[in-house]
Formats: C-alpha cells, sequence, structure tokens
C-alpha cells in the first residue's frame, strides 16, 4: 500500500447553512474517521434574505467575515481536502454569485451551492454513519432556511426530500420583531403543514423503525428536555408542554427556560411550529436528537470513497442498465478520451485536472443514454436525461457539466453556449468537449473500430495537432473525413485542428 494511505491527511467539511456556519477537520486513519477540531459561528444568513430572494450585503459580510476566519484554520490545506457546500440561503439568493465572488478573495477554496434533495441525502448519510441502530431510519433536520426529510436504510436513503421551511426565515414571516402570540404560532404552523401534506402519505407506507433529528432546532429541543428532567426523547406531550412554557413570554427574545441557550431563544418557537407539523404529519411517537448531520456527511464522503466505492460507479451502472448502453462501445470513447486527456498540458484551473478526467471519463461511459429515445438527436437526448435525472454523487454543477459535454460532442457548436460555471472556467470546459469530440468520432465504426498504435496530440492556446502513425489515415479513410468535417466545424470559432499523419 501506497504512504499516501498509510499517513494521515486532514480534511475538512464545511456547512454554510441558513444560520449557522459549521466546520469540522478531521483525518481518516485506517478507514475510520477521528475529528480533530469543530468550529461553529452564528452567521444567521437567511435574516438577509428578502421578499424578492435578494441577500443583503450585511449578511454577505456576516458570511465573508466567518469564511475568513475558516480559512486561518485551514492554512496550508490542500482544495482536494476542503469540501464545502452551501445550502438553503445560498441556493435561494439571486444574487449568490456576488457571494461567492466576495468569498474568493478571502477563501481560497471552492465553495458548492447543492440542491435539497442533496443536502437531505447527505444529512441521512451524516446521521446513518453516526448512529449504530441497524433498520429502516426515518431522519429530519430542522435548519435557518429549510427542513430536510429522508427515509432509507443503510447509508443510502430511498426517498430525500428538502421544503422551504425553516426556524430562522419562520421567525422572520410569521414573528415579526419577535412579537409572539398564538395566533401568529399557529398560523405558522399550519403554513409548515400545508408545505409537508403531500407527502404524509407516501412516507408512512415507506415505513421506519426509528426517528432521527438533526441540527439547531431539535438539538436545543432535547436539551431542553434533557435540563428539566426528561430523557431528551422527543414526543408530541412533550413537544405540546414545552410550547405552552414558551407562550408565557410575549416576545421571542425574552423567552428564558432551562437549557436554553440565549443565542437559539428567538427560533426556538418557530422551529417547534415546523417539528410538531412533522409529528402530525407522519404520525410520529417519538424522535431522538443525531449528533452526525450535514456536515458529517459531507466527511463521510471520503471514507466512502475508501471503503464502499464511489457513488457516481452505483449511478453510473444504474443508468448503463436503464437505457441499455452498449458498454464495449463506453469503454472504447473512455479509452480514447483518458488517451488524449493525458497529453493535455493546458489546463487553466490546474487544480481541477482530476476532477475533469472524472467528469470526462463518466461522460463517455454514459454519453449514449438517449440512444434508447431515438438514434437520431442522441446528443440532445442524453442531455436532457442527464441534466433532469436524479445523479447521486454529482452535485449540479458536475451534473451541468456532463449534460454539457453531451450535448455538444457532435454537430455544430457556439463558444457562447459554453457558458462556464461557478467552479469550471470556460476555457477547461472548452477543452473538455474538444478531447470528447474527438474522442467519440475516432471510435464511431463501433465494433470495427481500429484505434491507432502511435496517437499524440499537441495542444498550444486554440491551436491543436493531432498526429497518427504513418499508415492509419490512409486505412481508415472515413476517420479522415470526419476530422476533415471536425477542422471545418472548428475554424469558424477560431480552433484550428491540424491533422498530421
Amino acid at each position: 500500500m501506497s504512504s499516501e494511505f498509510n499517513t494521515p491527511r486532514e480534511f475538512a467539511a464545511i456547512d454554510l447553512g441558513s444560520n449557522s456556519f459549521h466546520m469540522i477537520v478531521a483525518r481518516i486513519v485506517n478507514g475510520s474517521i477521528q475529528v480533530l477540531s469543530r468550529l461553529k459561528r452564528r452567521v444567521r444568513l437567511a435574516e438577509g434574505l428578502d421578499e424578492n430572494n435578494l441577500l443583503s450585503q450585511e449578511a454577505i459580510d456576516r458570511g465573508i467575515a466567518c469564511l475568513g476566519l475558516f480559512a486561518k484554520r485551514l492554512k496550508g490545506f490542500s482544495p482536494e481536502n476542503v469540501k464545502v457546500v452551501g445550502t438553503y440561503t445560498l441556493r435561494r439568493a439571486v444574487n449568490n454569485g456576488e457571494f461567492l465572488a466576495q468569498a474568493e478573495k478571502v477563501f481560497p477554496f471552492p465553495i458548492q451551492i447543492i440542491t435539497g434533495q442533496e443536502e437531505a441525502r447527505l444529512i441521512y448519510a451524516g446521521v446513518s454513519h453516526t448512529q449504530a441502530q441497524k433498520g429502516q431510519k426515518f431522519v429530519v433536520d430542522i435548519g435557518g432556511g429549510s427542513t430536510e426529510m429522508s427515509i432509507g436504510e443503510g447509508f443510502t436513503p430511498i426517498r430525500a426530500e428538502s421544503r422551504h421551511m425553516g426556524c430562522v426565515s419562520f421567525a422572520k414571516r410569521f414573528f415579526p420583531n419577535g412579537e409572539l402570540t398564538r395566533e401568529r404560532f399557529d398560523s405558522a404552523y399550519r403554513t409548515a403543514m400545508e408545505k409537508i401534506e403531500d407527502l404524509g402519505w407516501e412516507y408512512r407506507k415507506l415505513g421506519w423503525k426509528y426517528v432521527f433529528g438533526s441540527s439547531g432546532t431539535i438539538k436545543t429541543v432535547s436539551k431542553v428536555l434533557t435540563a428539566n428532567g426528561y430523557d431528551g426523547v422527543i414526543t408530541e406531550a412533550r413537544l405540546q408542554s414545552l410550547l405552552e412554557n414558551c407562550l408565557q413570554f410575549s416576545n421571542l427574545k425574552h423567552i428564558q427556560l432551562k437549557g436554553l441557550l440565549e443565542e437559539r431563544a428567538d427560533v426556538l418557537v418557530p422551529g417547534i411550529a415546523i417539528l410538531l407539523a412533522l409529528f402530525h404529519t407522519f404520525h410520529i411517537q417519538s424522535m431522538r436528537y443525531s449528533d452526525g448531520a450535514l456536515r458529517e456527511g459531507v466527511m463521510y464522503g471520503w471514507e466512502q470513497r475508501f471503503q464502499v466505492g464511489d457513488i457516481r460507479q452505483r449511478t453510473a451502472e444504474a443508468l448503463a442498465e436503464q437505457y441499455d448502453i452498449d458498454q464495449q462501445q463506453a469503454q472504447r470513447v473512455k479509452q480514447t478520451a483518458l488517451r488524449l486527456f493525458e497529453q493535455v498540458h493546458t489546463w487553466k484551473n490546474k487544480r481541477q485536472i482530476k476532477e475533469l478526467r472524472s467528469l470526462l471519463m463518466w461522460a463517455a461511459l454514459l454519453h449514449e443514454v438517449g440512444i434508447s429515445i431515438n438514434h437520431k438527436g442522441v446528443h440532445r437526448h442524453s442531455a436532457y436525461i442527464i441534466a433532469n435525472s436524479d445523479l447521486p454523487g454529482f452535485d449540479p454543477e458536475q451534473q451541468h457539466l456532463l449534460a454539457l459535454l453531451m450535448r455538444f460532442h457532435l454537430n455544430g457548436f457556439k463558444k457562447s453556449e459554453l457558458r462556464g460555471t461557478t467552479r469550471f472556467q470556460h476555457r477547461d470546459i472548452l477543452t473538455l468537449l474538444r478531447l470528447f469530440r474527438l474522442s467519440v468520432l475516432l471510435n464511431r465504426s463501433r465494433q470495427a473500430t481500429a484505434l491507432p498504435t502511435s496517437l499524440s496530440l499537441t495542444t498550444e492556446s486554440t491551436n491543436w495537432t493531432l498526429a497518427f502513425n504513418d499508415t492509419f489515415l490512409s486505412e481508415n479513410p472515413l476517420i479522415l473525413d470526419d476530422l476533415k468535417e471536425e477542422q471545418k466545424l472548428l475554424s469558424p470559432l477560431g480552433l484550428s485542428l491540424v491533422i498530421a499523419a
């Protein structure tokens, strides 16, 4: 075994939540995770989101200040050992690009804004990896801006959902200036019920053996119950009792209960409104708090890669089976793609080379999923399927790039159609696409494909030279014709392809 795996390496997982930013620093030793430190800062990002989903500069400033603090702790870390995910508020903010641009000035690590469903999956994984119970689990997480619900067994959820309701957003919406009345609580509770009523029957039908709750609201409720003589298990009766105690106060900020932190007082009742709605909708009898949550799910992503394989492999295999992909052809394209990739040394973001290589490989393996619809326009069909499928293991930007590669790997395209993403550079996307197009082109004969013994690619800016062994092109005139057509398609874009024997 290589020394790379013998020597423990430090990793960091960061959750940019709507209420708080959390960071875990840990290391993987012999396949197990050892937490070295935890850091949490209350940022209240959701408070800065207005009715037009515009994030205020004040909220952005609070977030950037926290990231600057985290950056100091992570000094010396390699980007591949730091994973940062943004959740509800950053998902909803129409100006999240401004947040990311300002963050980049103080925080030298990529930030991925994940979907609600992916957040629910990661929370489920975090809970599953920190709870020893065997059997089907129902996992709930009430955050600052959204609530995630998932059911599954083992480490993979069967169903995962996210809804736009959280303790900070509900406090702002239903309890302006902290004003607390029974009527305001009832209004928040009814809205929460409406947001999840469509999930009740299906989730109850799936069933579960255990119910776990994670993150701030449920942690706070469990702590208050424990401080007041209970065992920490959350039940409907205990929630109702806790609510009655809270309603003795006229303002959220004035609530004082044994075990309640002052910083959580003004979001406790909004959280209880959501929690009671969950209990009633899903007929929950009891719930236990789990310390594992989103950031643990992110952290255990590394452990999964070392021990239980890459979840993307399972995703690819499921798609290949579902759409009856010609796997021999997929492997031919993949091998050619990787052969060409290794010869490129002009990547703009060299830190992403490993990730780009991986995405090129997955694109090669899955690029014919659309052939089941119709061979004509397969590139459009494949792109649509990939863009609109649930792809565990691929974040939204990776999924977008995969769809883009499939959409433009045949026929002509415009540079303007290859818009960059938050994470991937436009130039690198163009390079990856050109490689992919050549890989498909060189294997169009499918089982009759004869690969050259010598295949040399030289890339200098937009000028590429592709060279083969002496007799290859004369023996394969159809490939030569296809390469000449590729030259014609690339020329109007200012992209040069020289073909040499």
